[in-house]
């Protein structure tokens, strides 16, 4: 660095009075910096609220009198509000149909959920810390088997399934969704285990910890972002799945994504049964993710920085 004007190291310009006098940006630089400050998170905003736009839109019409939903489209509330009622509610509430395929497919989720988390913790933590016969070509069957695509199984599970007597039935679907979920579990806690630290892990043993208090009181705790990343993932994928319990769930009791698509089928123009079941079929997953946010940014950022 000199003292009549030239450049610094800092980039800027050292005037003759020994102040660092900053070199002026260029247009392209300013534009930059400008789209990576404000603007790029006024249009992040606006991305998000158009990609809002529809289900706002079937949170107003599941509120709106099915004439008013014929006559003129969602937006017309914001103009007249008295369109507003909790009527198509209390329809919906007295249908059988939809009341008891939310209660199917709760029946389904939960079970489904927890037998993935529970079955994929055991089995990640056994892959990841335990020692035993083929344990690595083990593992890498189960990733192979996570490019196995559901349609694939479903004619010969659909005639094992009624051989066993348990086709067209919940606990069919349930297990049928706890086989094709395992694999994605396994893999991805297997992985997370295997980044917790091996001194950790035998500071406990050396103070008599067994592998099922060790995977009680160590690993569960710790691994606690992912398994609930992956139980966000499992709800999701079953409550949301249609082509499964179309095929394996009890006919005269479907889950809500059935029961909804029997209803378009049958009653084109129920739209005061169809809006509103669509919109709570919609509303308990989001309800479910918002619940368990942090703990689910936590998991996917796990292992992103050292």
């Amino acid at each position: 660095m000199s003292a009549d004007g030239r450049t610094s190291e800092a980039g800027g310009r050292t005037s003759e009075a020994g102040g660092v006098v900053k070199a002026k940006r260029s247009i392209a630089a300013r534009i930059t910096g400008a789209v990576s400050g404000g603007l790029l998170r006024v249009f992040l905003l606006v991305v998000g609220v158009l990609w809002l736009v529809p289900t706002i839109g079937l949170a107003l019409s599941s509120l709106r009198d099915p004439a008013d939903i014929s006559a003129s489209g969602w937006w017309k509330v914001f103009t007249v509000p008295s369109q507003l009622t909790l009527e198509n509610y209390s329809h919906l509430l007295q249908d059988e149909t939809i009341t008891n395929s939310l209660l199917s497919t709760a029946t389904i989720t939960i079970p489904a959920t927890l037998l993935v988390v529970v079955i994929g913790s055991l089995a990640g933590y056994a892959f990841a810390w335990m020692e035993f016969p083929g344990r690595d070509w083990w593992f890498l069957g189960v990733v192979g088997l996570l490019v196995v695509p559901v349609q694939v199984a479903l004619l010969p599970v659909s005639k094992l399934f009624g051989t066993i007597g348990i086709f067209e039935t919940t606990l069919g679907v349930i297990v049928f969704h706890v086989a094709f979920g395992l694999p994605f579990a396994i893999f991805l806690l297997r992985n997370f285990f295997a980044e917790i630290p091996r001194e950790l892990l035998e500071a406990a043993r050396l103070d008599g910890a067994g592998e099922l208090r060790l995977f009680l009181r160590v690993v569960m705790p710790l691994g606690g972002p992912a398994i609930a990343s992956l139980g966000i993932f499992q709800f999701l994928w079953v409550w949301n799945d249609m082509l499964v319990a179309l095929i394996f769930a009890d006919s005269k009791n479907p889950p809500i994504t059935v029961a909804l698509q029997q209803q378009v089928r049958h009653f084109g123009d129920n739209v005061s049964i169809l809006a509103p079941g669509a919109f709570i079929s919609m509303v308990i997953p989001l309800a479910v993710f918002f619940a368990f946010q942090r703990q689910f940014v936590s998991g996917v950022m796990a292992g992103a920085v050292k």
